[in-house]
């Protein structure tokens, strides 16, 4: 069975309805937004249909698109609009397997801000030590050189702010996207309350990033933030209880 990072088509097509539901629950995804997966094996990604409700996207509605865009299958429907953004990033960053284009209040109001750039505060926020650049496009990616782009502007980092618009996340598994996304917005949040306060942030040093990240278990962390959200879904009804994402 091809995998990426281990899963299975029908496993990564779970991971993205359940990391669509668990992120709307949470406000980083809303009526619009979308999540990728690498295909296994393919020049291809899995991704939402265009119209379907956030808070309500199943596996059975996960399309998957090559890199030209063209449904593979779940046709009739269509991708997002915006499925360069995930097209070109995917294939500029071998390293990355899921792709987030989110409209984060948080990553809105910061990239609209004059020399004020998202700086990790928070123990999580290891994962932007190298900066999260802002993309000066605010338009919608749609045409492909607008998400080669985007691409370039995001490089090697696993964040990076769209002017006025939203904001682009990577990472390695659907499971761990949905971890570093939560940590985001915790971050984010935390540094705008800092600068509401008027007082100055205290941003992680080169060092303080050497020791967290010298005791830090990324897979162990990601499964049980995993397994505590996707519980909590089961609980409260956001997610069935048969669906298989682990």
């Amino acid at each position: 069975m091809d995998t990426v990072v281990g899963y299975s088509d029908t496993q990564l097509r779970t991971q993205l309805a359940t990391t669509t539901r668990i992120l709307h629950e949470h406000g980083i995804l809303d009526y619009s937004g979308h999540i990728s997966a690498r295909a296994p094996g393919r020049d291809a990604l899995f991704v939402q249909q265009r119209t379907d409700p956030r808070s309500g996207v199943a596996p059975e509605g996960i399309l998957l698109v090559d890199f030209n865009g063209n449904v593979l299958e779940g046709a009739p429907g269509k991708p997002p609009s915006e499925t360069e953004i995930h097209i070109q990033i995917l294939k500029a960053r071998p390293d990355v397997n899921s792709v987030i284009h989110s409209h984060l209040e948080m990553a809105v109001l910061f990239s609209m801000m004059k020399n004020t750039p998202i700086q990790p505060i928070r123990v999580r926020a290891t994962r932007w030590k190298t900066g999260v650049p802002v993309h000066q496009d605010p338009s919608h990616i749609k045409a492909t050189d607008q998400g080669v782009s985007l691409a370039k502007t995001l490089a090697n980092h696993n964040a990076a702010l769209i002017r006025g618009h939203g904001m682009v996340l990577v990472a390695e598994s659907v499971p761990a996207l949905m971890i570093d996304c939560i940590h985001f917005d915790e971050n984010a949040k935390a540094y705008l309350a800092i600068l509401n306060s008027g007082r100055e942030a205290v941003p992680l040093t080169e060092q303080d990033v050497y020791a967290i990240e010298g005791r830090e278990l990324r897979e162990h962390h990601i499964g049980k933030l995993w397994k505590y959200y996707v519980q909590n879904g089961r609980e409260s009804g956001l997610l069935p209880k048969d669906w298989k994402a682990a």
